[in-house]
């Protein structure tokens, strides 16, 4: 498994990075295109029409894709670039966590709330952890990771309380299969875009009982 979330022998398709230059699998990266009007669209779901530009998925980087006008060289003309973009992706990606999450609650293969995240760590059923990351670290540190699974840390309580229907929520935890890899590599994703000032991030690779 590798840091982003993704199996190594699973075949990934790579794209440079406009920033970095880069070349790297684009599940570590944000597609954008340019709209009909010259604006610059993020395309997260990677699906709208038009030739994808590579941003990788780190707070700093797109910020200097911003700073560094990339956008337009990349697309070789003029672009509009929409207010706060750096803002706007953040929350847009931490939305698709959060209705990932969500949808994996409703087939059956998520769970939050301390005991039941603990019933299913040690049962073994646990592919994901999902952690608030404005909780109580003493708590937090009383669960670990699933063995050959993920920890994140990128969503707030009121976010992943959201994803369980619920004010708040510290603990989830998600079943392998289903939308698993896609919850990992969107929060993978939303754990970068929200490093502050270059300094690392609320993810981490391992954690034992």
């Amino acid at each position: 498994m590798t840091r982003g979330g993704r199996d190594k022998d699973r075949e990934d398709p790579e794209r440079r990075c406009i920033v970095t230059g880069d070349v790297r699998p684009k599940a570590g990266l944000i597609r954008f295109v340019v709209g009909p009007e010259g604006q610059i669209v993020p395309d997260l779901a990677e699906k709208l029409p038009g030739r994808g530009i590579w941003v990788t998925a780190d707070r700093s980087v797109l910020a200097q894709a911003v700073k560094k006008n990339a956008f337009s060289r990349a697309a070789r003309q003029p672009v509009i670039l929409p207010e706060g973009l750096v803002a706007m992706v953040e929350a847009a990606m931490a939305q698709r966590v959060v209705d990932l999450v969500s949808l994996a609650r409703k087939s059956g293969r998520a769970v939050c709330g301390f005991e039941k995240v603990k019933g299913w760590l040690a049962e073994g059923r646990a592919k994901v952890l999902l952690q608030a990351s404005d909780g109580s670290e003493r708590g937090k540190g009383k669960l670990w990771t699933p063995e050959g699974g993920r920890w994140f840390g990128c969503l707030t309580a009121s976010e992943l309380g959201l994803a369980f229907g619920r004010d708040h929520a510290i603990h989830g935890a998600l079943a392998a299969g289903g939308l698993s890899i896609r919850v990992i590599e969107d929060a993978a994703k939303l754990t970068g875009l929200r490093k502050q000032d270059g300094g690392g991030t609320a993810e981490k690779d391992t954690k034992t009982a």
